[in-house]
């Protein structure tokens, strides 16, 4: 049997190999039967599949967990599905490659992290660069392989690295154009923007996200963020207009309260901030689409996004 990837997986292609169990529950079907609603993973993707007539009373597999697995993919309502016909967890002496399950960010997350680090050493501004280096410093070394979301973009190992920095990328080309923001408070608020995520999503070192925290469901890393950097500012010693500059940012930079935010961006830092994050997560949102998807063919539909994403082939003879 070929050997594929997830991200190459179509309908009515037999697939055998390890994946990553990224989440399992237990449910019911229409007849009150027990079965297991299970999304696998390997680094290039996720696909669900559904572990019928299980039996009451037996263990769920935890999320984290390697199984080999062997089925057809089928589609239902649109979505690609492995029907599974045999599946066990790993055992000691499988060939298991957790570098080839794991979606990991493209760059190293300690190249990264000097990004940032670099950026800040920079800053002219005192104020925010010792706020900005406090709010690092706890975060601490988990830094280095939190991801920045469970499902959606940038979900994947030193996930909220590879988010912070691409965006640290934009802000500094946004700068050459509209030269009279405030670079050092551009900056700092997209380096702080999400750190607050580190307390709201439940993550092994792999980058796997299993569920939201306690604080995650009842507060949500906007309003931690806001907490995190209020203590971060006592112990630099940083108070007035830069920290409620900055406050106002973490909480408005999803723009508006649909999406979390009690505050619209009312200065042009936080406008900008908030047009950089969504840009980032949707590029990388469709990048994502576009690795899973063949040439000339649409994806399924992107449920953050709305629609699907076409895959160009960029030649003029296209049709």
């Amino acid at each position: 049997m070929e050997n594929y990837t997830v991200c190459q997986l179509q309908k009515d292609v037999r697939f055998e190999g390890f994946l990553l169990i990224r989440s399992a529950e237990k449910r019911k079907d229409s007849k009150g039967n027990d079965y297991v609603d299970m999304n696998l993973t390997d680094r290039t993707g996720e696909i669900n599949c559904k572990l019928w007539n299980w039996e009451s009373g037996a263990e769920v597999p935890a999320g984290g967990s390697v199984i080999k697995v062997r089925g057809t993919v089928q589609e239902y309502n649109g979505r690609l599905q492995l029907r599974v016909e045999r599946w066990r967890l790993a055992e000691d002496g499988d060939p298991v490659d957790m570098n080839l399950l794991v979606p990991c960010a493209p760059r190293a997350p300690e190249d990264m992290l000097s990004e940032i680090r670099e950026a800040v050493a920079a800053f002219t501004s005192e104020p925010l660069r010792r706020l900005t280096e406090t709010m690092l410093d706890q975060a601490g070394e988990d830094l280095l392989w939190f991801p920045a979301a469970q499902r959606m973009h940038h979900a994947e190992r030193s996930g909220l690295l590879h988010h912070t920095t691409d965006m640290l990328r934009v802000a500094r080309g946004l700068i050459q154009v509209y030269p009279w923001l405030n670079a050092d408070l551009l900056f700092a608020g997209v380096i702080l923007h999400d750190l607050g995520k580190m307390t709201e999503l439940r993550s092994d070192r792999s980058g796997n996200v299993s569920d939201y925290t306690r604080d995650g469901q009842l507060l949500g890393h906007l309003v931690r963020g806001i907490t995190l950097l209020r203590e971060a500012a006592e112990k630099a010693d940083v108070h007035g207009e830069p920290l409620v500059l900055l406050e106002h940012m973490l909480l408005s930079h999803h723009g508006e309260a649909e999406y979390g935010s009690p505050r619209p961006p009312m200065f042009p830092e936080a406008e900008a901030l908030h047009w950089i994050d969504i840009m980032d997560a949707r590029m990388n949102t469709m990048k994502s689409a576009m690795d899973k998807t063949p040439p000339g063919a649409f994806s399924e539909k992107i449920f953050s996004l709305d629609r699907r994403v076409y895959h160009p082939l960029y030649t003029e003879d296209a049709e």
